[in-house]
């Protein structure tokens, strides 16, 4: 089969979230490559256009009616006007395929001009939308009882979930990040779904990018990502003050991201750096100056910022919920535990700091055997569902 024609449309590009780091990494691909690759994504250069060879980028700008959804996502209930820039410059790519990340403005956008010109549809399921929409229901579930609200966030969640599915349906082929959506998605939509893991460069996230001088004996926790509700980094909170009711002193948060809970964690916290946003060199070495990463998550599908840790050589703490669980090997380069044993995991390695030892090298080790390379060419052998 030949290589095909790809246009890409996804959910985001420039913003801080594994959507857009997965996408910018897919196009780097497709470059490195020399595939024929049309990516369509919004962003603040409105109408900009490159073409280099058959690699084309076309980016619009979304309106000042686009609501924010997060502090760096929006959605543009204006978008529809980009309609005719989309389709002339489908028409003259000339796409075999189509591929959408989820039901955004572009992703509506992907799904509609598939249908228009007979071209096949392929979707990779990122976010868990559903479990999103039922935790940021907690402004109007607290103030139910207990029962109630629960009954409540359970009925979101299911009724986003159907209509989530219900839009993947319009593919021919789907992505997920991990095998439990994957067996989900295949089930709900009937359409053949394949892996879409993530990769990590080793060379940016290194050990070697490690400043803290040797004899430095602070344990230093760490969090990178939103620090949103669904992240449940409330937890943050309750793991410090378990840590210092168990004895344990000599430690200090180092927490990378903002979002909504930012305010709360930082008046909560007693001990943590929280330095904001941070990018390229000042994250590489953020990451290299912890010793172990802390990542309440229940709702994340993969975990891009658990796979950085690992290649910085930093263990990770994870919940057995989503793919997070999937990425850590327990007792080796980390630990899978409920929320209410995460203090007593940092805690035993604060305690031993050979075993930390041991578990940052086995992190690094586990790091080195993914690569981008690997995780798209079997995305294009997956296309292969969808190809007539």
């Amino acid at each position: 089969m030949r290589v095909p024609r790809v246009a890409y449309l996804p959910d985001s590009f420039h913003e801080i979230n594994g959507v857009a780091h997965t996408s910018r990494n897919f196009l780097a691909y497709a470059e490195r490559h020399g595939l024929p690759f049309l990516c369509i994504r919004a962003g603040s250069r409105a109408n900009a256009f490159e073409q280099a060879e058959e690699l084309r980028t076309l980016e619009l700008g979304r309106s000042r009616a686009s609501v924010g959804l997060e502090k760096d996502l929006h959605f543009d209930p204006l978008f529809f006007r980009h309609s005719n820039t989309i389709r002339r410059e489908l028409l003259r790519f000339r796409p075999d395929l189509i591929h959408i990340t989820g039901p955004s403005e572009l992703g509506i956008f992907g799904a509609y001009f598939a249908w228009e010109q007979g071209i096949p549809l392929a979707a990779s399921w990122h976010t868990n939308v559903h479990e999103y929409a039922a935790r940021r229901l907690d402004w109007l579930s607290r103030r139910f009882s207990s029962p109630t609200a629960a009954q409540l966030e359970h009925g979101v969640e299911v009724g986003s979930l159907w209509a989530t599915t219900r839009f993947y349906s319009l593919a021919k082929v789907l992505y997920a990040p991990n095998e439990e959506l994957c067996e989900m998605l295949a089930k709900a939509t009937e359409r053949p779904c394949h892996l879409m893991q993530r990769g990590v460069d080793t060379a940016q996230f290194s050990p070697e990018h490690r400043t803290r001088p040797a004899g430095d004996s602070m344990l230093v926790l760490g969090y990178v990502g939103r620090l949103s509700v669904e992240k449940n980094v409330a937890l943050l909170v309750k793991i410090e003050s378990e840590l210092l009711a168990l004895g344990i002193t000599d430690f200090r948060f180092l927490i990378v991201g903002h979002g909504a809970e930012e305010a709360a964690l930082r008046a909560s916290l007693k001990q943590a750096d929280l330095p904001g946003v941070l990018r390229g060199a000042d994250l590489a070495r953020a990451y290299a100056n912890m010793d172990l990463f802390v990542f309440p998550s229940h709702t994340d599908t993969f975990g891009n910022v658990v796979l950085e840790a690992l290649s910085s050589g930093v263990p990770a703490v994870v919940t057995p919920d989503g793919g997070p669980k999937y990425i850590v090997r327990d007792q080796q380069t980390g630990f899978i535990v409920p929320d209410a044993e995460f203090a007593r995991a940092i805690a035993a390695l604060a305690k031993d700091r050979a075993r930390l030892s041991a578990m940052r090298e086995a992190a690094r080790s586990y790091a080195l055997s993914c690569s981008w390379d690997a995780v798209f060419d079997r995305v294009y052998a997956g296309y292969r569902d969808a190809l007539p």
